[in-house]
Parts: structure tokens; sequence; C-alpha cells
């Protein structure tokens, strides 16, 4: 139990101090910090991977629990598998355990950083997949009820980058705190099917097509390593919370408003659709590199200490001794950029600690 510089937790690399920092290796540990943080009626942080916090230069007044369980559960049937994982362990390790096991059905989600227990929370996905699809429970402490509850899929609802888990979240202090995630996946080495057409162009498939599920996981880490989306400690582009801003999910009317080339992509909601958050703000000004001197561009936000992705224009990326102030100043120039090009607002997928943009 002690203090620590939250930046060191956090894949942005930015965080101001945490009041009291307690790494949970167990279950036991995990619930007994959170439930005494709360009888101590002490501020809460929960942190796993980091990849989707971006914590203010103030740090966090109050107790920070760090998820560092780990351990993975394979129980297998005829033709299925499931594996009950627990919060702290690393997502793609996950991931890499299935397939070296014979199962399939996360290939799509390689890569990606962070860990299994804030995959449901954010309903987690990539090029076309996401956890919704694969998730069969999750259990869970509840800290208005004080016990472990149990949450099927349905119950769950999840939504586009959303969760009954994400909507019970208020500045990363979750009623319900992940202990295990169960995902049902299919016995045999062939894909699920592949949704995104531009992994289905690099598999040679066709959209909605299977592929041998080691072949998936291999083009996706290759093309989010083309984005900067693979975590690489010599590699400021992967200094990010990942993609800042979720795509808008817009009404049709809304998107008949945007030229004719704007990409949309459809949703569940009836008369809804999605657009791309990269066109739009590639579109509105903003290029890849945006906030780096040498573009010309954006550097007075924030000295070039933080920048877009010189690599994908969805992330905003610490340059090496960025602030969290810096990363929002850049996030904020996007934002309102797209907003006065298009009419739409921009939100950020992630959780904005003790900041706001």
């Amino acid at each position: 139990m002690t203090s620590l510089p939250l930046a060191s937790l956090t894949t942005s690399r930015v965080g101001g101090p945490a009041r009291r920092y307690i790494n949970a290796e167990t279950e036991d540990e995990l619930i007994g910090a959170v439930r005494a943080a709360d009888e101590a009626k002490e501020p809460l942080l929960i942190v796993g991977g980091g990849s989707n916090l971006l914590i203010s230069d103030a740090g966090f007044d109050g107790a920070v629990v760090h998820v560092a369980t780990r351990g993975l559960e394979f129980t297998e049937d005829k033709n299925t598998v499931t594996v009950r994982a627990q919060a702290g362990h690393p997502w793609d390790e996950l991931v890499a355990e299935t397939l070296r096991r014979g199962c399939s059905g996360l290939e799509a989600l390689s890569g990606i950083p962070g860990l299994a227990g804030a995959t449901p929370v954010q309903n987690v996905g990539a090029y076309g997949a996401d956890v919704s699809h694969s998730i069969t429970g999750v259990r869970a402490w509840d800290r208005e009820t004080r016990t472990v509850v149990q949450f099927t899929n349905e119950e769950l609802q999840f939504g586009y980058r959303d969760s009954v888990l994400k909507r019970a979240t208020v500045n990363g202090s979750p009623r319900y705190v992940v202990l295990t995630v169960d995902f049902g996946l299919t016995r045999g080495m062939e894909s699920a099917p592949v949704r995104y057409a531009e992994l289905a162009r690099a598999l040679g498939v066709e959209a909605g097509e299977r592929a041998a599920a080691e072949d998936v996981r291999r083009e996706v880490l290759r093309l989010r390593a083309g984005k900067g989306m693979v975590l690489d400690p010599e590699d400021p582009d992967t200094w990010s919370t990942g993609s800042f801003f979720t795509n808008p999910v817009v009404s049709e009317e809304e998107a008949a408003h945007l030229p004719p080339e704007a990409p949309r992509y459809p949703v569940e909601q009836p008369g809804m659709v999605k657009l791309s958050a990269a066109w739009l703000i590639d579109r509105s000004g903003f290029p890849k590199g945006f906030g780096l001197p040498e573009t010309g561009q954006g550097a007075e936000l924030a000295g070039g200490r933080a920048s877009l992705s010189t690599k994908h224009t969805l992330a905003v990326t610490n340059r090496g001794n960025a602030s969290a102030e810096d990363l929002l100043a850049v996030a904020r120039a996007v934002a309102d950029g797209v907003d006065e090009a298009f009419g739409l607002r921009l939100h950020p997928e992630p959780l904005l600690i003790n900041c706001s943009l």
C-alpha cells in the first residue's frame, strides 16, 4: 500500500500521483481493497492495464486499486470451449492462449492492450468484432449490495463501446468491479466470419467468409502495428489510449448532410448508421502528426509534446514528456474542428479521470 505516479500505470504515460495505491493480486485482495475504501468513504479508482484511462496531472486523491489477478480456466465440451479469465489477466495473452489450445472466436481482437476484466465494460472491439459476440457471463463485486453478482450476456446490455457496467461507472469509479469473465469459443482453427473489409482484403477472402484463425491473428497484429495500435516501448505513436474518439452513431437523416463519400456502416439500431471518426478528423483538416512542429499545424497547442499519431488520426499520443493537459489540448482542437466542419461532436473513448474535454 503505497503512493505512486499514475503515469506509470497508463499506456499514455500521463497522470499525477495517487494518494493511496493497492496492488491486488488475488480476488480476495481485490474485494478487500474495494471494501476497505468504501467503508472509509474514500474515493476509489480501479486501474487495470491503463489503456483506457486519461488521468489528470493532479492525479487521484483517493485509493487506486490495481487489478493484478491472473489465471485462465478452460472447460471443454464437444464443440465448444468456455474460458474463465481472471480480471487482471492480460488480454492479448488470453487471445494467444485460446488459439494455442485450438479455440477460435477472439482472433480478430488480437493486439488490443489492457486486461480481460476491462473488455466487457467497454464492449471492446476491433475489425468488425467485439467481445459481446463471445462473452457468456461476468462475475463482479457489487459495491452497493456488497455481494458477488453474476451477469449473463443479455443482462450486460451491450451496445457500441458500452455496457451496463460502463453506465454504472462514474469518474472511473464503478459500481461493479469485474472479478472474472467467461468467454464461449468454438473448437477448431477456422475463424469467426470476417466482417471488416480491410481485414478481409488482407486475408484474401470476401467479407463474411472465414479464414484460418491464426492467419486472422497475424493480419490483425500487422494492421494494428501499422496504425501504431500495438504497444511498443520504443514507439511514441503507441503511447496513447488507442482510439481517442468513438465512431459517431447518428440518424440516417444526420448522415444525409455529409458528403456522399463519407463512410457509413450499418448498426443494429433501426434508422441509425455509424460514421468513421478517423475520416471526419482527416476531412476537418487534422492530418496524421497534427501537433508536431514538422507538420506545421497545431504545434502551439502542446509545444510538440503531444500530437495525433503519425500513423493514425484517431490516436492522441504522448511524444515523450507530455502532460495530460497537453493530450487534452490536442483532443479538444480536433473535437472542436470536427464540430465546426460537420456539426458533429466527437466523444472520447477513454475514461477521463478528474479532467474533461
